[in-house]
């Protein structure tokens, strides 16, 4: 697995700055209609599903374990799907799906995170793991929050997750462009 992620380091930059991008877009513009932020949310969590899926599906041509990196697309993808099917939801039904959402993909990428090396960037992943863990747990805690708070907590988030992809990705793209990855890849 470790040497299809060096390979593949882009995706993890192209994940980040999604992230970064929309965290940005929902802290600097609040004002933005619960509507809007559940479509931006949807097409967001669609990207980020197909780009994991794409992780997987090489993973997979390798030989390498890419059911985590599969599971992490589908959820992205099925909640992504139902955000933009139903666009007029609540903001509380809204809260939830988000927050299971991020208790979901967390959970497994904390799993993910412990089957890559510790040098390949593990602890950053950790980081976006439990980023996601936290933010879900305060939505569940507070669901009753209102559209300008529940959009600073996205864009946190969504910050801290876009900035530790993106620490984890120039981790692997560094063993990418070093030696030591040249002997993963003949493995």
């Amino acid at each position: 697995m470790i040497s299809v992620l060096v390979r593949n380091w882009w995706a993890f930059v192209a994940r980040g700055v999604l992230a970064v991008l929309f965290g940005l877009t929902a802290l600097f513009m609040p004002g933005v209609t619960m509507l809007s932020l559940v479509l931006v949310f949807a097409g967001y969590t669609l990207a980020d599903g197909v780009l994991a899926i794409i992780g997987a599906v090489h993973a997979a041509k390798e030989g390498e374990r890419w059911s985590f990196l599969a599971f992490e697309g589908i959820a992205d993808i099925v909640v992504g799907a139902a955000a933009a099917a139903f666009p007029s939801i609540t903001v509380v039904v809204f809260v939830a799906l988000i927050a299971a959402w991020a208790l979901i993909t967390g959970s497994i990428m904390l799993a993910a995170a412990f089957e890559l090396d510790s040098d390949h960037g593990r602890w950053w992943l950790v980081l976006g793991a439990v980023a996601s863990l936290v933010y879900g747990a305060l939505l569940i805690l507070a669901p009753l929050i209102g559209a300008l708070v529940l959009t600073w907590w996205i864009g946190a988030y969504a910050l801290i997750f876009g900035i530790a992809l993106l620490v984890a990705a120039f981790r692997l793209r560094e063993k990418f462009m070093t030696g030591p990855v040249g002997t993963l890849m003949e493995k």
